[in-house]
């Protein structure tokens, strides 16, 4: 008790929504305000829902939630804040490409054109390096016939670059001289970190902008986020990777199949791939640090596995074992450090070992990372994209701002940005997920070498 009380005290977060104003205009989309007249009906914005679905003993005869916070619900109001005759909505995708940003996009236009009657709605290339005073690409005119059949297509028709975003004085006044009122930024935690802060900017400056963010991160490492767009269709990439790694390993003389995918701080792709293929031996990701050398190190497991059964697959995540290979000392163009290979290092370093233990081993290893980010959308993240976009140009049109579209416990919710790029999600390593992959690998809990402490 003492101990779940003291995580709900702890568990408080500010999900308060901001708005450019009270809206006043009645809504051109045509819906319900009562129950049972077959019609959907509007999402007031009382609407909420409890954050989370856990529960706290109150040492009586019922339970209570355990984080007591609510987030307001997404969806249609009956009033909005801007005149859709007057709105110059604007779209830009940022950082690197992902399954299902074509699908968003998409989805944007046609709930701006056909349920909002917005006629003006530019898509800005290459992310906020499109809005930037000296940006050499045009501001491209969407409709839907431009974007009819995009969601059949990888990647993004905007283009999309990494970088601009802390260049917040040019983008504003480039939202300013462009007349655009409302700027949805689809991307990851640094472009929604410079959407908050765009947000800032036109607040200083009295401007009436909605800044409305669509999360998009392939590694699925955003808070508040239940699941981000494209992370099934990655994971079904990964797939026939680990696949075909399984199948060059049994049939080449203690063979090894070794397969890298995306993942920078957090494991999710590898952990949910685990699960998917079950052919991978060992799972590597950032959040379990693992030694390869010692008595408890990759490599003796790895051995044993060899011995035993004669073939192993390996699934690593880009960001795992980084403390184990030398720094590269730079950083991309959102400021994330580029990390070294781990992949490529981890291939050298098994084909030593076993070279050195005189055991004849095949090391085959892929790295499919841009197969899978540059797929189109599978049917789950081609729904879920059509639905979170609409909800986007839902929340821009009744004047809300410096949000982002959500899904938390099944229901779509708005979430302030400033309280989803506080922390980074990652794989818990004592949950139920890693706990499943541990079962499914049958690797050890740990691959670190615990140092004996004498007496």
């Amino acid at each position: 008790m003492d101990k779940q009380k003291a995580k709900k005290d702890f568990l408080k977060y500010d999900f308060d929504i901001s708005n450019l104003g009270e809206p006043k205009i009645i809504t051109p989309i045509i819906m319900s305000t009562s129950e049972g007249d077959g019609r959907a009906n509007y999402v007031d914005d009382e609407d909420r829902l409890f954050f989370s679905v856990d529960t706290v003993d109150t040492g009586k005869d019922y339970r209570e939630p355990l984080v007591k916070d609510t987030v307001e619900r997404a969806g249609p109001r009956s009033k909005i804040y801007f005149n859709p005759a007057h709105v110059h909505a604007a779209i830009c995708t940022c950082g690197g490409i992902c399954p299902g940003l074509n699908n968003i996009l998409r989805a944007v236009v046609r709930c701006f054109w056909y349920r909002y009657g917005v006629r003006r709605i530019s898509g800005v290339q290459y992310g906020y390096r499109g809005l930037l005073e000296n940006s050499p690409w045009p501001l491209i005119s969407l409709n839907p016939d431009v974007v009819d059949e995009i969601q059949e297509k990888g990647g993004t028709i905007l283009g999309s670059a990494r970088g601009g975003g802390m260049q917040v004085d040019e983008i504003v006044d480039s939202l300013e001289k462009m007349n655009i009122n409302i700027l949805i930024a689809v991307g990851g935690d640094g472009t929604l970190r410079g959407a908050y802060d765009i947000g800032e900017e036109i607040k200083k400056r009295g401007l009436k902008i909605s800044v409305i963010g669509v999360p998009k991160t392939i590694d699925n490492d955003l808070s508040f986020i239940q699941s981000s767009f494209g992370f099934d269709t990655a994971v079904g990439a990964a797939v026939p990777s680990v696949r075909g790694a399984h199948v060059e390993a049994k049939n080449s003389i203690n063979g090894i199949g070794l397969v890298k995918v995306m993942g920078r701080e957090s494991g999710f792709i590898a952990a949910h791939t685990s699960l998917a293929q079950s052919d991978v031996n060992f799972c590597l990701i950032p959040e379990s640090p693992f030694d390869i050398y010692g008595n408890n190190g990759l490599f003796t497991h790895l051995k044993e596995r060899i011995l035993t059964r004669k073939h192993a697959v390996i699934l690593i995540a880009e960001g795992a074992g980084q403390e184990l290979v030398p720094s590269t000392g730079e950083e991309d163009a959102s400021g994330n450090v580029k990390y070294a290979d781990i992949g490529i290092f981890l291939k050298e370093e098994i084909k030593k070992f076993f070279k050195e233990e005189g055991i004849e081993t095949n090391v085959k290893y892929i790295d499919p990372s841009y197969i899978i980010r540059s797929a189109a959308a599978n049917s789950y993240d081609s729904i879920y994209c059509a639905r979170l976009g609409a909800h986007a140009v839902h929340a821009a049109m009744s004047g809300k701002t410096q949000c982002l579209t959500s899904q938390i416990n099944n229901r779509f919710v708005l979430i302030p940005i400033k309280q989803a790029v506080s922390k980074r999600n990652q794989v818990d390593i004592e949950g139920s997920l890693w706990r499943d992959v541990i079962e499914n690998t049958r690797q050890p809990s740990s691959m670190k070498n615990v140092e004996k402490i004498d007496n």
